[in-house]
Order: C-alpha cells, then sequence, then structure tokens
C-alpha cells in the first residue's frame, strides 16, 4: 500500500492547505478599472496571517530560537494565534497566546480549542485593545522560562517574509497587471511584505494603507476603535514591520464606514469580510472611480467575516456602540450598484412560445 500513488490534491496536514486562495472581482467600472479581492479567508483558520505564523515557526526551529518540543508564546489579537495553534498543534509545540477582551470571541474559543493556552492581560470589564500590555506580559513569560520563546510578530522579519508565496500567486494570476495594493495595515506583514516582493519582481504597484481612525500609525494622537486584528493603539510602539518607505499613501477610516461596508457586501454579494478589510475595501472602492482606466486594485482580504456574528454583523452590539448606521450601508450598496450598472449589459429578448424569428 505504501507504493500507492495519492492524488496531488491530497494534503498530509492543515498547514499544507495554505495558499492558493482565489481572487474575486468585487466591482469594475465602465472604463475598464476593477477591484478585486484576494480571498485570504480560504485559509485554514480563515486567514492570511496563518502564512507568517508557519513561516514565523519555520525561521525560528532554522535559527535555534525554537528547540524541539518547545513553547511558542506570543501576543495576539486572534488570527495570528489561530495560525500558530494550527502550526504548533501539527509540529509538536505548547502555545500561550496573550490574549485581552478586545479580540473576537470565537477566535478565542478557536485558539483554545486546537489546545493553545490563553493567558489575559486585562480584566473581563475591560474591552479595549492592550497591545502594550500584551506584548509585555509575553516577552516577560518568555524570559522567564527554558525553551520559551516570544515571535513578537510586530517586529519579527519573518512575519513579512511569509507573504512571499502571496505575492507570486498574485503574479501567477495577473502577471504584471497589478496597478494598486490597497490593504489594511496591521502588523505590516502582509500588505509590506507582499508588496516588496512585487516590486522586487518588476511590478511598480501604488501602496495604499488602511488603518483605523484611532490607530497612530499614520499620525495623531489616536484613541478608541472596534476593528480587530489591525491599527496600533495610543502608547503602543510601531512595530519595526511597517515600511513606510514601501507606502505611497495611509489612510484612516472610521468603524463605522468599515463596518457599514462589510455588512453592505454581506447582504449584496453573500459574502463576509472581516471589520478591518471592509475599512480597506471601503478605500479601495472610492478610488476605483479616480484611478486611470484599466487599472486594476488588489485588496488582500486578511480575514473573513464569520468570527464576527457576536459583533458587527449583530444589530444590538452595533447599536450598543454608537456604530449602527443605515445610511453609511446604503452608500456602500448605492456604489455598488453603481459600479454594476455601468458595465451591465443589454437584456436579451427571448422568443416567446410559440412565436417566430427570421
Amino acid at each position: 500500500m505504501d507504493n500507492v500513488s495519492r492524488p496531488d490534491n491530497i494534503a498530509r496536514r492543515v498547514s499544507d492547505l495554505i495558499g492558493r486562495t482565489p481572487l474575486l472581482e468585487l466591482c469594475r467600472t465602465g472604463s475598464g478599472s476593477r477591484l478585486l479581492l484576494k480571498l485570504e479567508q480560504f485559509n485554514p483558520t480563515g486567514s492570511a496571517k496563518i502564512r507568517m505564523a508557519r513561516q514565523m515557526v519555520i525561521d525560528a526551529e532554522l535559527d535555534g530560537h525554537l528547540p524541539p518540543g518547545g513553547h511558542i508564546i506570543e501576543s495576539t489579537s486572534g488570527n495570528t494565534g489561530l495560525g500558530l495553534a494550527v502550526v504548533a498543534a501539527e509540529r509538536g509545540y505548547r502555545f500561550t497566546a496573550v490574549v485581552d477582551n478586545h479580540a473576537a470571541k470565537d477566535k478565542l474559543r478557536a485558539m483554545a480549542a486546537m489546545g493553545a493556552r490563553l493567558v489575559y492581560v486585562a480584566d473581563t470589564s475591560d474591552d479595549g485593545p492592550s497591545a502594550t500590555a500584551r506584548e509585555e506580559h509575553a516577552a516577560l513569560m518568555a524570559a522567564t522560562e527554558e525553551g520559551a520563546y516570544f515571535f513578537d510578530q510586530h517586529n519579527n522579519p519573518s512575519n513579512a517574509l511569509g507573504y512571499r508565496a502571496l505575492a507570486d500567486e498574485l503574479r501567477a494570476d495577473l502577471g504584471t497587471g497589478i496597478d494598486y495594493l490597497v490593504s489594511s495595515v496591521g502588523t505590516g506583514g502582509s500588505l509590506f511584505g507582499t508588496a516588496r516582493e512585487l516590486r522586487r519582481r518588476g511590478i511598480p504597484i501604488g501602496v495604499i494603507g488602511v488603518e483605523p481612525v484611532g490607530s497612530i500609525v499614520f499620525g495623531g494622537p489616536g484613541g478608541p476603535y472596534w476593528q480587530s486584528g489591525t491599527g496600533t493603539p495610543p502608547g503602543a510602539p510601531i512595530g519595526a514591520t511597517i515600511d513606510y518607505d514601501l507606502l505611497d499613501e495611509g489612510i484612516k477610516v472610521s468603524d463605522v464606514h468599515a463596518f457599514a461596508t462589510s455588512r453592505a457586501i454581506a447582504r449584496r454579494n453573500g459574502l463576509m469580510l472581516g471589520g478591518s478589510v471592509g475599512g480597506a475595501v471601503y478605500v479601495a472602492m472610492q478610488r476605483l472611480r479616480e484611478v486611470p482606466a484599466g487599472s486594476t486594485i488588489v485588496t488582500i482580504v486578511c480575514d473573513g467575516g464569520e468570527k464576527y456574528l457576536d459583533t458587527i454583523f449583530n444589530d444590538d452590539w452595533m447599536r450598543a456602540k454608537n456604530l449602527l448606521d443605515p445610511g453609511a450601508e446604503g452608500e456602500v450598496e448605492q456604489l455598488l450598484d453603481g459600479y454594476a450598472r455601468e458595465v451591465e449589459t443589454p437584456t436579451v429578448l427571448r422568443p416567446t412560445a410559440g412565436s417566430t424569428t427570421a
């Protein structure tokens, strides 16, 4: 039986399913410009971040930071932790996720289900982001335990390197026909890792980063925000993975418009997007009309929306946070409908029963 050939599409472990995610054309203009979504929620764990989680583990093994049977420790708002939970289970490591209550509950539950230990740095009454406290606690834990390693995704060069394959996939699917990459910033890995590799391969893309209003990445005093998995809150250091030299423009989007976009697209297209992705898509849809005719904009959908049924897709939660805005959702639907009307084809009249054609 060992000599029996196996079909190429049978994987041996979950991480073998990473990558080769599809592209979806969300909308296009009458001038031929189009917005394509790189649907990274088709990765295991429903996120792009499993790409960099695997890369960080492999590189930590190679450089000796992570011994066999070692202990992975990471500060996470959820998606990186989900990826590390998968890779840790496959490769025989313990994994501790240092978290806060700002993370989506389904992400936390899924990490625990895959064997991760969750350590909270805030009590249950505090649901704001606690990035600095998380990272300080994770670093302290790793420093006091032999065989433990704090991955520090915001400053880990393997983060961005994990997205080289994503750039390869875009190039394989689109050739050199990529004009703009519009995506949320977050840790910086997916946007800048992909952009750097595309430019290295001779594709001179424009890079537009999107952050929540309240993040300090693009300057300003900062403030509270509810977009999960992106943003740098006031008081937190900006990670080294964010490469301003690659950035052509940085734009902030409010929680209201980001979440309205995710909710409107779910109803209009049947596609579930995370809240931070909603912000990036909102910017991309606005820019689609401004770019030269025939341009292609790509947005990396780093996160699907199924993990946010208790939050951004829950009217009660949205109303309690003063984020529910039917007018903003209607604006997104009108924008999508307007693009659809620009490219719709004339209706073909089919002959009715009994009629004749020339």
